[in-house]
């Protein structure tokens, strides 16, 4: 059990929560793992897209007329009042989640809109997240640049793993290589480096970035696929890496996508496992 948070490097766009989505889908396809995606993001939540298609509310024709469907809460909101009622328990988590494959696959979405109760969602990830890790094999936390610095700084304390997402630009390799140096954090062997929305015929690839940033193990990465980009914008996600499974061999062009997925679930996992063999 082992929480894996992905985070960005800088505000810019690295693809992070797709990364999530690819890496994720892949895992709880090839491995026997139970995965939890937690998504802490405070907008409307690009996971969303990625696995299922949101259904219009429905109302219920009562004996009096129509009504307002009343609906469960799912979600961290739901998830926050049983936390204030002392009720949160490792194994009440799934009720609240959208299940992608089940008993393999669930993602907890975050809260777009503020609680109509005020309720301060943010300060409650780190109970809902190491809960989660009681129940889950894998919790992947998906850290929006929107949570406060003294909860970004918790999670990622509690994290097993955390990987910095940054993008091929030379700025932002140049922003990571000044924090490296003064954060002794970005040294330390939970640290994985990816790169989203990857393009190997750039001259930054894996290999010179690697170099430069004097990284000893090559810097992963979740490549730019057409079919995956349009995946993620149509519910198509699941489907695509099971339709990958199938039939991808070293001549389709979709190939070097699911070999550079691969490669990073399985350092994860191997980084975890080394990691564990330690304490």
């Amino acid at each position: 059990m082992s929480i894996v948070t992905f985070y960005n490097s800088s505000v810019e766009q690295t693809g992070k929560t797709m990364s999530i989505a690819a890496i994720a889908t892949y895992m709880a396809i090839e491995h026997n793992k139970r995965i939890l995606v937690v998504s802490t993001t405070n907008r409307e939540d690009p996971l969303k897209t990625c696995f299922w298609q949101e259904k219009k509310k429905r109302k219920n024709l009562g004996i009096f007329g129509p009504n307002a469907s009343v609906e469960v809460e799912n979600g961290v909101e739901g998830l926050a009042r049983m936390i204030r009622s002392n009720k949160i328990t490792p194994d009440i988590i799934t009720n609240y989640t959208k299940v992608i494959f089940k008993d393999r696959f669930e993602v907890l979405l975050g809260c777009e809109e503020p609680p109509s109760d005020g309720t301060q969602i943010e300060p409650l990830y780190p109970n809902i997240i190491n809960s989660a890790n009681q129940y889950y094999d894998l919790v992947f936390v998906d850290l929006d640049e929107n949570v406060d610095e003294e909860t970004r700084k918790t999670i990622i304390h509690d994290s097993d793993i955390v990987v910095i997402n940054m993008s091929q630009r030379l700025r932002s390799i140049n922003k990571f290589n000044e924090l490296k140096q003064k954060n002794q954090l970005l040294k330390s062997k939970k640290v994985l480096i990816l790169i989203g929305r990857y393009d190997k015929f750039s001259k930054y690839n894996s290999k010179n970035i690697s170099r430069y940033l004097g990284e000893k193990n090559q810097v992963l990465t979740i490549p730019y696929n057409t079919l995956f980009f349009e995946a993620t914008e149509e519910a198509g996600v699941p489907d695509l890496f099971l339709k990958f499974r199938k039939s991808i061999d070293s001549e389709d062009r979709n190939a070097f996508f699911i070999q550079e997925v691969k490669r990073a679930s399985e350092n994860i996992i191997y980084r975890l496992q080394d990691l564990q063999m330690k304490i």
